[in-house]
C-alpha cells in the first residue's frame, strides 16, 4: 500500500517517525527485563536488510526465526514485530503471535499467517496494524529512508488467555507482570536507496 506514496512525499516525511521509545520492549511501564534470549534468523543478520522475499516487494511471507534457551519457569512465548520508523504517532505493528508453546525454539518461514481462532502448532496469530490477521509485509514509503523492523520475543511465566484475534494492546496488557526474559532482533528495509541485502549482502537498489 505504501509503495504508492510518491518519492517526493516520502522524502518530505523523512523526519516523521513514531520512534523506538514507543516500542513494546522499551515501554517503562511494563518494567521488562533486559534482553536475555538470543533471537536470530537464518535469513538475515541482526541489523541487516530483510531480503525482498519477506516484504511487499516479494512474496510477503514472514521470515524464519530461531531462539535460544529461555529461563526456568517459562510457560509460553509471545512475539510482537513493530516498525518504529513508520510516519505515524505509534509504531506500525507487523505481527502479533501469542501462546507460542514453551517447547518451541523458533518459527518456520511463513508461520505468521492467518489462522482464525485456531491454534496450529500451539500458536495463535493476532491482528496487525491493518486490522488483518498474520504477517504485514514491510512496505516503507519510497524516499523515507531505512526502516527498522523490530522482532520482540517475550518469555512468559504463564500462558495468557486471550479470546478471538487480539491486537497489540490486548497482548501488551496480558504481558504485564508475566515477562521473564526478552529477545530482540532487528531487520531493516528501504526503498529508493542503496542497501546491503541479507546476511552477507551486496550493494543493490532498494
Amino acid at each position: 500500500m505504501l509503495e504508492h506514496v510518491p518519492a517526493w512525499l516520502g522524502g518530505l516525511l523523512k523526519s516523521v517517525r513514531a520512534g523506538h521509545a514507543r516500542l513494546v520492549i522499551a515501554d517503562p511501564a511494563l518494567s521488562l527485563p533486559d534482553p536475555t534470549i538470543s533471537l536470530a534468523s537464518p535469513a538475515f543478520a541482526d541489523g541487516a536488510r530483510l531480503p525482498d522475499r519477506f516484504t511487499a516487494d516479494g512474496d510477503g511471507v514472514s521470515p524464519p526465526l530461531t531462539w535460544g534457551a529461555a529461563p526456568a519457569g517459562t510457560a509460553a512465548f509471545a512475539l510482537i514485530v513493530e516498525d518504529p520508523d513508520a510516519p505515524a504517532p505509534q509504531p506500525l505493528v507487523h505481527a502479533v503471535v501469542w501462546a507460542i508453546g514453551a517447547a518451541e525454539a523458533g518459527l518456520a518461514e511463513g508461520a505468521i499467517a492467518a489462522d482464525g481462532r485456531g491454534t496450529h502448532g500451539g500458536k495463535d496469530v493476532g491482528r496487525n496494524s491493518y486490522g488483518r490477521e498474520g504477517w504485514l509485509p514491510p512496505d516503507p514509503p519510497t524516499g523515507h529512508g531505512s526502516h527498522d523492523y523490530v522482532f520482540q520475543l517475550f518469555a512468559l511465566s504463564e500462558a495468557v488467555a486471550l479470546s478471538g484475534n487480539p491486537g497489540r494492546s490486548a497482548v501488551v496488557e496480558a504481558l504485564a507482570g508475566r515477562v521473564l526474559a526478552t529477545g530482540l532482533l532487528v531487520g531493516t528495509y528501504s526503498r529508493g536507496e542503496p542497501a546491503d541485502i541479507g546476511i552477507a549482502g551486496s550493494p543493490a537498489m532498494a
